[in-house]
């Protein structure tokens, strides 16, 4: 089965979970390392996430915060130490708390009533901890993938349990998967798509397609990325242009859920395939993955193309996004944030 989403019952078991079999040391997404994996079927594959919200009726009520004003997520930063004064002061592990979603709210009334500085910060802290998250679970997949990988290169075998869990994953990253024979072409194919997305880039693109979040998209759908789909969960334009078809832009259940799917988008699309191409050049340099490196590569993610890649370069420096390419999340189990009415 693919894992339930972002949330499973190894991230919110409380005092034994997955973490701590970690020894609690954080997942930093550069490094590829991910801590070793415990036992699990061999069939999960973690980089997508269905079923989110479902989820969360699993999840202790002590792990759930219901918040009715910005006031209030600003209120559990600062009991976090999650605050741009810790971040000025060097402090890159960031809390587990993740925004569900994002709701009308935030588009119509709250973005509108506070500074621009604390709507640009109170974003980033909202979406920053869902980029780690997602990135934590592509590094799981392409750890599995890894040691599946070195044995492969040692002696051409692959175990049977492996080889379906190498046919998921291929599935999932729409591939032809043909017989159902596992090769060499098709593992090269995977450890060049299984990788992370800088945060810096998704922080970038995040607040740009969306507008800060403050979108009909992002309102109705969680829609932080602006993806094209022809599908029943398209939202539609104002201003459709008839003569590209009944396109829309796709709805997410959960803004977790919208951040795995942008960046499962960059990692099969074959508009950014010089964008993998890229990464992969440099984990083979031994190079760090960062985001205005990334983004030359994304001419094809809007119709600006060049103007489009500016936008983004000038939207990191600006904001000084790149030390966010050093975050990583705390082993501390996760909360979850849920908007609810004043």
């Amino acid at each position: 089965m693919i894992l339930s989403g972002c949330i499973n019952a190894k991230e919110h078991e409380g005092s034994e979970s997955t973490e701590k079999a970690t020894s609690r040391k954080s997942l930093k997404a550069n490094s590829g390392q991910p801590g070793n994996l415990s036992a699990e079927s061999d069939t999960i594959v973690h980089t997508f996430p269905i079923g989110y919200m479902k989820a969360l009726d699993t999840v202790d009520a002590s792990r759930i915060v219901k918040i009715s004003s910005y006031k209030d997520v600003l209120d559990l930063y600062d009991q976090l130490n999650y605050t741009p004064e810790a971040w000025q002061a060097g402090i890159r592990e960031i809390p587990r708390v993740y925004l569900t979603i994002i709701g009308p709210r935030w588009g119509s009334t709250t973005s509108k009533e506070i500074a621009v500085l604390y709507k640009k910060q109170l974003f980033f802290r909202g979406l920053g901890p869902l980029i780690l998250r997602a990135n934590e679970l592509i590094l799981k997949d392409r750890q599995k993938l890894e040691q599946i990988r070195s044995v492969f290169q040692q002696d051409g075998t692959v175990t049977k349990s492996d080889r379906n869990w190498i046919m998921k994953l291929a599935g999932l990253y729409k591939m032809d998967t043909g017989e159902g024979e596992v090769t060499g072409p098709m593992i090269q194919e995977l450890w060049e798509k299984v990788d992370i997305v800088p945060p810096s880039l998704a922080l970038a693109q995040g607040a740009e397609e969306s507008g800060w979040g403050t979108s009909r998209f992002a309102a109705e759908g969680n829609a932080i990325y602006g993806q094209w789909t022809w599908g029943k969960n398209a939202i539609v334009p104002e201003n459709q242009r008839k003569e590209l078809g009944n396109y829309g832009i796709a709805a997410f259940e959960s803004l977790q859920e919208s951040v795995c799917a942008y960046m499962l988008n960059l990692n099969t699309h074959r508009a950014y395939a010089g964008l993998r191409a890229k990464r992969a050049e440099l984990r083979k340099n031994g190079e760090k993955i960062t985001g205005d490196v990334l983004a030359e590569q994304l001419t094809s993610y809007s119709e600006r193309g060049e103007e489009y890649v500016k936008t983004l370069k000038v939207m990191m420096e600006y904001n000084i996004l790149k030390p966010t390419d050093d975050a990583f999340l705390i082993a501390d189990p996760p909360i979850y944030l849920i908007p609810v009415a004043e």
